[in-house]
């Protein structure tokens, strides 16, 4: 079976180019979708806690799984080190892992060499990225146009903890789905109470 992974780093991206893409490959080698189980994250690459890729991780153990598509390496990991990791894993359960953007097939040793090297591009590129809006911002408050976040504004809205919340999922499952802190979502879930609370008084 092959494991097609695709992920973009927020819920308002898809991930459908990352798709075609990859039924264009599957479709030049004359894989039919039988063949193929996709695994779909919303969630960013700084991480490997990721509800498909989990997922995916569990397939590959179990030895369902015995290559793995993505568009770009990137998509798997923007951490140098965890990329590696998890190459050198695979390789060792005989895993054949292909991107299909960058035509490149890890299944030897010069793949897993070239692999390292764009696993670390990938993170300086991340790293670039956050000094360059580190810098932005320090510009912004030395001419006094950075604001911060708008009043009444926050990283995630708190009617999606409320939704997760009432569908059973625990405070590190809101969390990791959300994409912010265990203590923001028990403070959105302790503002929510309060107003409940209020309401019933007044």
């Amino acid at each position: 079976m092959i494991g097609c992974y695709v992920r973009v780093s927020s819920h308002t991206q898809n991930n459908d180019s990352q798709i075609s893409e990859i039924q264009r490959w599957l479709k030049g080698n004359g894989i039919g979708e039988e063949a193929v189980r996709w695994f779909e994250d919303k969630e960013t690459g700084k991480t490997l806690k990721r509800p498909a890729f989990e997922e995916l991780q569990k397939s590959i153990f179990n030895g369902e799984i015995k290559t793995i598509v993505v568009w770009k390496l990137d998509r798997i990991s923007r951490r140098q080190r965890d990329g590696i990791n998890l190459l050198a894993d695979w390789c060792e359960k005989g895993v054949r892992v292909v991107s299909v953007t960058q035509q490149i097939d890890l299944s030897g040793a010069l793949g897993r060499m070239v692999a390292s090297l764009m696993f670390g591009i990938a993170e300086i590129e991340l790293e670039y990225r956050q000094e360059r809006q580190a810098a932005g911002i320090r510009v912004a408050k030395e001419r006094g146009k950075y604001l911060g976040r708008k009043v009444g504004t926050t990283k995630a809205k708190p009617q999606r903890v409320s939704e997760l919340r009432e569908r059973g999922l625990s405070t590190p499952e809101i969390a990791n789905a959300v994409g912010i802190s265990e203590r923001t979502v028990f403070r959105y879930l302790t503002k929510k109470q309060r107003r409940l609370s209020y309401n019933e008084v007044v």
